[in-house]
């Protein structure tokens, strides 16, 4: 999918949880209102900014020395960040399933 850094597309593509107690949502109906979509979309924007700025900081504090002897990136320091990226997508989908299953048998 993303390719290096984000799996090389081995993965299966994240799927969303769904949003059964979001506002304007309606539950059972198929449209939303448009301030409800924006509202929505505003709000995952922000999720993913927010795991994209988690995900730097904990993968650079764990595998790029503090001690910078080259402007490049080590063979080491590559391999880390890549499978700390990969190890976070693969929790985030996780708990992004198991919480899904458990928002569908509480409905």
């Amino acid at each position: 999918m993303f390719g290096g850094v984000f799996g090389g597309g081995s993965q299966k593509p994240v799927q969303s949880a769904p949003m059964g107690g979001m506002p304007g949502m309606g539950q059972g109906q198929g449209q939303m209102d448009p301030n409800a979509q924006l509202a929505a979309a505003e709000q995952e924007m922000e999720m993913v900014t927010d795991m994209f700025a988690r995900l730097g900081e904990l993968c650079n504090k764990k595998c790029i020395l503090q001690r910078y002897s080259d402007e490049d990136l080590t063979k080491a320091e590559s391999v880390c960040i890549d499978r700390c990226v990969a190890k976070y997508f693969q929790v985030n989908r996780e708990v992004s399933d198991k919480l899904a299953k458990l928002s569908q048998v509480n409905q």
